[in-house]
Order: C-alpha cells, then structure tokens, then sequence
C-alpha cells in the first residue's frame, strides 16, 4: 500500500508540474465495488495543458518509480483523459467537461482531499 501512496504523491507532482489546478484525490479503498484504490481529479485549462499535464505525470511516474500506465484513454481530443496505474486512476479534464461527469460526487463515501493549487 506504500507503494500506492507514493504513487499518488508523485502523479500529484507532476500534474502540479504543468500547474495543473483543483486537484482532488479521492480515497476509494473502504469502498464496495471501485475500481481502485484511489482517483486523482484535476484539470488544465486548454487541450494543450491537458496533453502536457498527462506528459508529466507520466514521465514522473516513469521517472521516480519505474511506473508505466496500464492504458491512457482520451488523448485524441484532450478534454478528458484517463491514465490506469491500475491501484489509482487519473483524470485530467477541460473544467466544462470535469464538471459535467462530476467524477467527485459519484463516490459519496470516498474520502477526499483536495490539494491547494501551487499558484
């Protein structure tokens, strides 16, 4: 589970990296039914952001840990995208289309942090 957690701080680095803004970590371990352990929420401001915020995280990941995603989905249009590290799940969003999904509020039980955004 440590490794987890490191995994988690380290994504956490690379989205603030690329200043990507309101990033919420979402806490599902207690949880029936989820998918994973944990969900890591955020956005850029433009599809270009979007794109090098998802760059980063990977290349920290990859970088610090040695972690590759399982699978990245959405980087055809960068208004969504999701990255499996299999235990934990990125979403990076427009703000338009984060707010639409909601992603936050579909686990009413999950803990959730928020982290301050750097600037």
């Amino acid at each position: 589970m440590e490794q987890t957690t490191t995994l988690v701080e380290t994504i956490t680095r690379g989205i603030q990296e690329k200043k990507g803004a309101n990033i919420v970590i979402a806490d599902l371990k207690g949880i029936d039914g989820a998918i994973c352990n944990y969900f890591i929420i955020c956005q850029g401001s433009s599809p270009a952001q979007v794109e090098a915020i998802t760059e980063a995280i990977g290349e920290f990941a990859r970088n610090e840990l040695g972690e590759k995603p399982s699978r990245i989905a959405g980087l055809e249009n960068a208004q969504w995208v999701a990255i499996d590290y299999g235990d934990v799940l990125v979403h990076v969003f427009l703000p338009d289309v984060r707010e639409y999904y909601d992603l936050e509020h579909l686990w009413d039980d999950a803990t959730l942090t928020h982290i301050p955004d750097l600037d």
